[in-house]
């Protein structure tokens, strides 16, 4: 992972203020994501948690292990959605659904690391598997279904 550039979320929507990865929320968890290389169907993301962030003393809350993991992987289906259509910019998307299973609790001390990846896609859609690790533990797993909007919706050009 190359994080001496900007991320997706900044290159893409730097005014997004979304509380889980808008670069614009100076209170939010600013996650930042980025190509692994390969085929470009999936995006890896390193961020630190802050006291704030606990559940209790030394461990992840688990709201926050959710946010993580749905905002990384709704940008891994935005980006494949992209590279699949060819255009230059992202479709606008949203979590149609999301399912995380806490494997253990995800300790603070160091980084965690979400990797997330298109499983199956279609013309507007795609299936995202994650993966969140902390401790050198997988801590974390989440399957989602994430959808481009279209003119109307109230996301729809959020980015």
């Amino acid at each position: 992972m190359g994080d001496s550039g900007p991320s997706v979320q900044e290159r893409f929507a730097p005014d997004n203020a979304c509380f889980g990865c808008g670069p614009a929320n100076d209170k939010g968890l600013r996650i930042r994501s980025f190509p692994t290389g390969g085929d470009g169907d999936e995006l890896e993301c390193i961020w630190t948690a802050q006291e704030h962030h606990q559940a209790f003393p030394g461990m992840l809350n688990g709201g926050i292990v959710g946010a993580l993991l749905d905002c990384h992987s709704n940008w891994t289906a935005a980006r494949h959605l992209m590279l699949k259509s060819g255009e230059e910019t992202p479709p606008c998307t949203v979590t149609a659904d999301f399912s995380v299973k806490l494997l253990r609790p995800t300790p603070v001390d160091g980084p965690i690391r979400v990797v997330a990846r298109v499983k199956e896609s279609q013309e507007n859609r795609a299936l995202i598997v994650a993966e969140l690790y902390a401790g050198g533990k997988k801590t974390a797993t989440c399957l989602g279904n994430f959808v481009a909007v279209k003119e109307g919706h109230p996301a729809y050009h959020r980015w």
